[in-house]
């Protein structure tokens, strides 16, 4: 997650008095707004729990009022806290943090505490309408769809809530995974716009767990019902005789195998990122972006309208560059360099979703089945073969077509060293 804190806001408060409020961002969409006081509160909390030498230092208080500059200089410190706070692990992953910025999205909002009904889709397009609570977390939410799917409690860690964009041919622009620091109705419902929905789907990047999730029957519907949209949306390549060979598992109703096959394919498991603009091997080429496989490949259409293939294995980065269109993409990054080092560890992504200690969530009783998709269409005749770049790539710089490539986009702070893999071979992961 990429928090910022790019401008500040004056605005009245209760008695008519001005204030100023920090704007804080995630992932270059606004959170929340809070006060300094706000942050000072946090700030002494976070001491008090976890000791001062632990948690970074605070902007100290000021005696007068402050001049537009010294507004400044505590908007820059203010940010760097809340950087240092969300990339420090125990702070980052504490209820105290993740409490304080739900409670603050709600009340920037202004969304009271209330029962409504949230939808959900899946990735067939069928839609799962659960009951819940304007304030329920993220895992609230993500258990109220389990439990209406009757999806076991030890396969929803396989699983996560994503927050996307629904383009006008009905596939998805994913934006981000929504996170246990946020209220997913408050997100989904704060940007006013119908296109932005929230999708269910599986969570990993290895495809061995996937016998972990087709061990029970919900399990196995949906991670076929996702196979099935990815073939449909040409994030799985198929030739006409896989698709041919797919398509008879699929009218024998042969999941587990159509899914064995569907592995063994080109992209499994991928996912695919909003078309962009890269420098190499020529400036203003545009490209397709992929993350999955423990690698970042990108399909490049040079000007003579050839397309080439290039990749970067995440086991070889040493840093990346986070800017507001491609923060989907660090996370991604960041995410399989988790679950390489989970798996090197010799731990497992499995686990028992804890459910909250107090109360239950209102929803209903009724259970939803997983619909089975359609046969899949006839293969895209039309899909242009691909040749590959050159294997000795060092670094690329991308862009989205939709965004400037200004200088205020990126900062020194934007770069992520990735150090896990110092001294580890591929061989050994």
């Amino acid at each position: 997650m990429h928090f910022s804190i790019p401008e500040t806001e004056t605005r009245a408060g209760d008695g008519g008095a001005a204030y100023v409020a920090y704007n804080i961002h995630v992932n270059g969409v606004l959170h929340c707004r809070v006060r300094y006081s706000q942050l000072l509160g946090l700030h002494e909390q976070l001491r008090k729990e976890y000791g001062a030498n632990v948690v970074p230092a605070f902007p100290p208080k000021k005696i007068f009022t402050l001049t537009p500059a010294e507004v400044e200089q505590r908007r820059e410190q203010l940010e760097k806290y809340m950087q240092a706070v969300r990339q420090d692990p125990t702070l980052g992953g504490s209820e105290t943090f993740n409490s304080f910025l739900r409670k603050a999205q709600q009340e920037t909002q202004q969304i009271p505490t209330e029962e409504v009904v949230l939808e959900v889709l899946l990735s067939n397009g069928q839609k799962v309408k659960v009951t819940i609570l304007t304030s329920d977390q993220t895992e609230d939410v993500l258990e109220a769809v389990a439990s209406k799917l009757d999806l076991p409690d030890d396969l929803v860690g396989y699983f996560s809530l994503f927050l996307v964009r629904e383009t006008k041919d009905g596939a998805f622009s994913f934006v981000r995974k929504l996170q246990e620091f946020e209220l997913p109705y408050v997100s989904v419902t704060s940007l006013h716009n119908p296109e932005f929905r929230i999708i269910l789907r599986k969570s990993y990047w290895d495809s061995s767990y996937d016998d972990d999730v087709m061990e029970h029957r919900v399990g196995l519907n949906l991670l076929y019902a996702q196979t099935v949209s990815d073939i449909e949306h040409g994030w799985i390549l198929v030739n006409k005789e896989q698709h041919r060979q797919l398509k008879s598992l699929q009218e024998k109703v042969s999941k587990k195998e159509f899914i064995r096959l569907a592995q063994t394919l080109k992209y499994y498991g991928y996912l695919k990122f909003d078309p962009c603009v890269t420098d190499f091997p020529e400036k203003g080429c545009h490209v397709v972006v992929s993350a999955g496989n423990n690698e970042l490949n990108f399909q490049v259409r040079l000007p003579s309208e050839q397309i080439k293939e290039g990749s970067f294995k995440v086991t070889r980065m040493r840093c990346w560059r986070v800017t507001s269109s491609a923060i989907m993409l660090s996370i991604c990054l960041q995410s399989m360099v988790d679950e390489l080092m989970v798996k090197k560890s010799g731990g497992s992504i499995r686990k028992m979703f804890r459910r909250r200690v107090n109360g239950a969530l209102r929803r209903s009783d009724s259970q939803q089945a997983v619909k089975s998709p359609p046969l899949l269409d006839s293969p895209d005749a039309s899909r242009e073969p691909m040749a590959k770049l050159s294997s000795k790539l060092t670094s690329v710089s991308l862009r989205g077509i939709s965004h400037s490539s200004s200088a205020n986009d990126v900062g020194a702070n934007d770069f992520h060293g990735n150090y896990a893999f110092e001294g580890i071979g591929d061989e050994d992961l």
